[in-house]
């Protein structure tokens, strides 16, 4: 009898051990984002901001550490907050953006959002802007957004260094 419940039980270990392997590899972040509704404001020159729905489908929390795109020299990920005096402005998230588990983040105008910074071309309606997202854990995704003619707030820039410029995000 204890050497058919010894048996047993190394069996179940076994079974348990082989599911439950931390061998495997886990899922990339960059497989739990779905990206949609992406667009950005059209923009000549200068500085421009794109906009979407960022869904995690995973399990757990996904962690966007930053952006780029190949239709500007630097790509930010933006908030909107309190600068000095109180009035709202437009700053670069230094931590970039958590989506929790099982939830959806927009990127709105007024809202956080995507910052094209020193365009390398114009960004004209009609076209698309691709963009590459880089997470925590070192994996990536790219996305499309439609270019729109958008005449939309004007917030203000608050650069981290250098000086301020207005942006129509």
């Amino acid at each position: 009898m204890k050497k058919t419940l010894f048996l047993a039980a190394a069996a179940a270990a076994t079974l348990l051990a082989a599911g439950c392997s931390s061998d495997e590899p886990a899922a990339a972040s960059a497989d739990s984002l779905t990206v949609s509704s992406a667009w950005a404001k059209a923009a000549e020159s200068g500085m421009t901001g794109a906009f979407a729905e960022l869904e995690n489908t995973g399990d757990t929390d996904i962690h966007i550490v930053s952006a780029a795109s190949p239709s500007s020299a630097r790509t930010e990920i933006h908030e909107m907050a309190a600068g000095d005096g109180g009035a709202m402005v437009m700053r670069e998230k230094a931590d970039g953006l958590v989506i929790p588990a099982h939830s959806t983040h927009s990127l709105a105008p007024g809202n956080d959002h995507l910052m094209l910074m020193d365009l390398v071309e114009p960004v004209l309606p009609g076209t698309e802007v691709t963009f590459e997202l880089t997470f925590e854990d070192g994996s990536t995704t790219e996305f499309t957004a439609q270019v729109r003619a958008c005449s939309g707030a004007q917030e203000n820039y608050q650069p981290s260094a250098g000086a301020g410029a207005n942006h129509g995000g």
